[in-house]
């Protein structure tokens, strides 16, 4: 069980099989998801202001610039699979530990999974049969879910492979609708704010916090490759490395797309699509245009979905593994070294919220909603832990050192609560209910994690 000083070696019972390509197409597979695609219009609605807009997606980028920063430290310090459930597991008491896995599980990371998967689901049949229910949508992704979580219990060699070729497809696929949202020309009449009095003073800075966490969604996945750690060829270089080169070339992109969003639709018609990239497309290039992000978008959902479930499985393992979870998920498959048991788990009760979505009236606001502030109070945490670790192992080797502490560490922090309060604010009830199922974990730690779980450091 990778406790005490076993947190901060490299031994592992799993295969270290993913070089640089690999994980840096982990990074790029799990930011690039269904966010850049459909997020951009519930944020131009939030804030009525092109300025406001762009402040989103620049505020959202530097905090995850900032935030990659902290989680380079320390994933080269300890580069065991799981992720920020490693980082809190050395950093706190094992209750805080468990309820972030347990929160991970329920709330937050299948939630994403979910989210994503709908999305999916809801492009690929308004291709094939329009006008379908909602409960079709819900099938369809159910579907995709299992087919991918079938997929990734054969080897990380073959799942890293499958992670090469998507990010490929997703940069092309970008780049085509870059390059189509301004075959028409530039138009400067599409970058003025229709209402300037929403650009300043309070109004402004809660419009951005509120919208802020469609844009976190959109950036979400940057630290994915830190779950795999224990998968990852020479993993105190790569990994630090993979999450610079990643979130650069990604937010390079977003901006990139963005800028053609605004170009070809302007504000008001962003805030009113549904799917923005779509009706962007339309207008760029009629029924070909649309035809194109369709394809676009099933290619870059269907790579996500598939990155999330390869490396969140590894944190129910680790948990498993550390006794503080269902002790059935600490398995590894015998022939293809891979926590199938896990990936079964987390497939089961991703169905689930699918299942649950059917009930909202926009499954995917609602499912982000749900799990938004939940992950931005264990956010906090976790980059907290770069200093607390700081203070408590003071002398383990730090390949990486977050550059301008304390100062990152303060405005990264900063972000993080501002948007965690304004979520609460705005979004009470989703909030809530997360809060709710997170806190149901109380019961699993009193009676059934073991008293040695619950004492080790």
């Amino acid at each position: 069980m990778p406790q005490g000083t076993q947190l901060f070696d490299e031994k592992t019972e799993l295969e270290r099989k993913l070089g640089l390509t690999e994980t840096l197409s982990i990074v790029v597979n799990r930011i690039i998801g269904s966010g850049i695609f459909r997020t951009p219009a519930p944020i131009m609605l939030i804030t009525a202001s092109v300025s406001l807009f762009y402040g989103v997606w620049i505020v959202g980028g530097l905090a995850t610039i900032l935030g990659a920063l902290c989680y380079a430290e320390l994933v080269a310090m300890m580069p065991k699979s799981g992720g920020p459930y490693v980082f809190l597991k050395a950093a706190y008491p094992p209750i805080v530990t468990f309820l972030r896995g347990w929160a991970m599980f329920f709330v937050s990371e299948t939630g994403a999974i979910a989210a994503v998967s709908v999305f999916f689901s809801e492009t690929a049949l308004s291709i094939l049969t329009p006008g379908l229910s909602k409960y079709s949508i819900a099938l369809v992704a159910i579907t995709l879910v299992w087919l991918l979580t079938l997929l990734n219990s054969f080897g990380i060699q073959f799942s890293g492979r499958l992670q090469n070729v998507f990010s490929f497809l997703k940069i092309g696929v970008l780049t085509i609708i870059i390059v189509m949202g301004f075959s028409s020309g530039i138009h400067p009449e599409n970058f003025r704010d229709p209402d300037l009095s929403q650009t300043t003073g309070w109004a402004g800075i809660v419009a951005i916090f509120t919208a802020m966490r469609y844009g976190f969604f959109a950036y979400s996945g940057w630290e994915g490759a830190t779950y795999v750690a224990e998968e990852v060829k020479n993993p105190r270089k790569n990994l630090p490395l993979s999450l610079f080169i990643g979130i650069s070339l990604v937010l390079v992109l977003y901006l990139l797309i963005n800028t053609a969003y605004v170009n070809t639709l302007g504000p008001i018609k962003m805030g009113q699509a549904k799917v923005v990239a779509a009706d962007a497309m339309q207008i760029a290039a009629g029924t070909i245009g649309t035809l194109i992000i369709a394809s676009a978008i099933m290619v870059s959902t269907f790579g996500n979905v598939n990155t999330q479930l390869l490396v969140k499985s590894r944190t129910w393992y680790a948990m498993a593994r550390d006794k503080l979870f269902f002790q059935s998920l600490s398995t590894i498959h015998a022939r293809y070294k891979t926590p199938n048991n896990s990936l079964y788990a987390q497939a089961l009760w991703t169905s689930l919220l699918i299942v649950f979505s059917t009930f909202a009236e926009s499954a995917y606001e609602a499912i982000i909603d749900y799990f938004s502030f939940t992950s931005s109070v264990f956010n906090v945490l976790t980059f907290a832990s770069v200093i607390v670790l700081r203070y408590k192992f003071p002398d383990k080797e730090r390949p990486y050192r977050v550059w301008a502490f304390p100062f990152t560490i303060t405005i990264v922090l900063g972000i993080q609560i501002i948007f965690m309060l304004t979520t609460l604010y705005t979004a009470p009830l989703p909030s809530l209910l997360g809060v709710i199922l997170t806190a149901t974990g109380l019961l699993y730690y009193k009676f059934a994690v073991p008293m040695e779980a619950k004492l080790s450091t």
